[in-house]
């Protein structure tokens, strides 16, 4: 719900409806999501595996490959100067057809635009430029057949206007800035000679090289083990603390999100479910999926002998239940006739709870509440 009193987000997701082409023919992976980052913040995406996590991710860049997959509705304004009064992604429609038409650089507009329109020669002046993506899989990530530092300066030259050997100081400033010692030689070496670590710590730095107002991480700390996972968070942080960066952060981990996310999203079968600032979220809980990722974790000091489980698995997209999606699997309220009927919308809590969004028909306040898009604009002080 956009409100002229308050800063205006880096990023806003509305609607996003994304599909693929599948065996029962096209199936929706994402499925009218709404999200909003906001300059300096960190939002925090969980959820199991196959919730549409990383394809709204990818969908920020245009990364989903097309075909198989479509963008069937909804938008992505992208705010190169956020907070700049009365600007709205309503009045920027136009702004945003105009850059289309005449493919002007969209870094230069003012205004909100929506990424979805924009052709690929000009995304291509988006990614890894104001927007920059740390994908899974730090070991298969990076190019085997190129050197660390040709895979940098790829990315530094095709953005900056600056010499080779200035790309390369740059490039060996990035390895230092995220803790890769002899950084000049490192520049030489094949993924293949680096650990997971060291190759974890080269996509940070390829992804930060030329200074992104937003950095997409989707599992930055896959297949690490923890003690290179609580190195590669806490790089992440200190990054964003000098340079003002926002960040979706996108994991399976709640207690990753509890040290390093201000707003958490929690995203069901391709929709969002839960959506609030890290604290209303985790102090009280609302949607019985979110109570099930709790009670999944293993707290200290608790008595509990066994945790509790979320039974059975996330639905097939080609195949949702009807009604509530999470309702085959919920213990609060499976057999409830109003959850088997209708999906309930996401709805914004009122009057106990601000800015706290939930997508169950049995929450509290749900019925008092209004069906909004979540947009929270908290920036803790937890980064610095």
């Amino acid at each position: 719900m956009m409100q002229h009193d308050k800063p205006q987000p880096l990023l806003r997701v509305e609607n996003l409806a994304v599909s693929f082409d599948g065996p029962a023919g096209r199936v929706r992976a994402v499925n009218g999501v709404n999200l909003s980052i906001y300059p300096g913040q960190t939002l925090g995406v969980v959820g199991e595996s196959g919730c549409g996590k990383s394809v709204s991710a990818l969908s920020t860049l245009q990364l989903v490959p097309t075909p198989p997959g479509r963008f069937e509705s909804g938008s992505i304004w992208w705010n190169p100067t956020p907070g700049s009064p009365g600007s709205s992604p309503e009045s920027s429609t136009k702004s945003s057809e105009t850059s289309s038409e005449t493919g002007s650089d969209p870094v230069s507009l003012s205004q909100p635009v929506d990424l979805l329109k924009y052709s690929e020669k000009q995304m291509q002046k988006i990614r890894g430029n104001d927007i920059a993506m740390i994908f899974q899989e730090p070991m298969t990530s990076l190019n085997p057949v190129y050197t660390v530092g040709e895979q940098i300066l790829e990315a530094i030259l095709l953005h900056q206007k600056v010499s080779r050997s200035q790309a390369v100081d740059i490039a060996v400033q990035a390895l230092k800035d995220v803790g890769i010692a002899d950084a000049a030689s490192r520049l030489r070496v094949y993924p293949h000679q680096m650990s997971g670590g060291m190759r974890q710590r080269v996509m940070i730095a390829m992804a930060l090289a030329c200074q992104p107002k937003l950095l997409l991480a989707d599992e930055p700390t896959t297949a690490l083990d923890v003690t290179i996972q609580a190195q590669i968070l806490e790089l992440l942080r200190k990054l964003q603390a000098e340079r003002g960066m926002s960040i979706m952060l996108i994991t399976h981990d709640l207690g990753v999100v509890a040290e390093n996310a201000d707003v958490v999203a929690v995203m069901y079968a391709g929709r969002v479910v839960e959506y609030g600032s890290v604290h209303d979220v985790f102090e009280n809980p609302l949607h019985p999926y979110t109570q099930g990722l709790f009670d999944s974790m293993p707290i200290l000091g608790s008595s509990k002998h066994r945790l509790r489980t979320i039974e059975g698995n996330v639905p097939n997209p080609a195949d949702l239940p009807s009604g509530c999606p999470f309702h085959p699997r919920c213990r609060s309220y499976a057999g409830d006739q109003r959850c088997t009927a209708s999906d309930p919308p996401l709805h914004e809590i009122t009057p106990d709870f601000r800015e706290h969004w939930a997508s169950c028909w049995h929450v509290d306040g749900h019925e008092q509440g209004k069906a909004t898009r979540p947009d929270v604009d908290v920036v803790t002080q937890i980064h610095a």
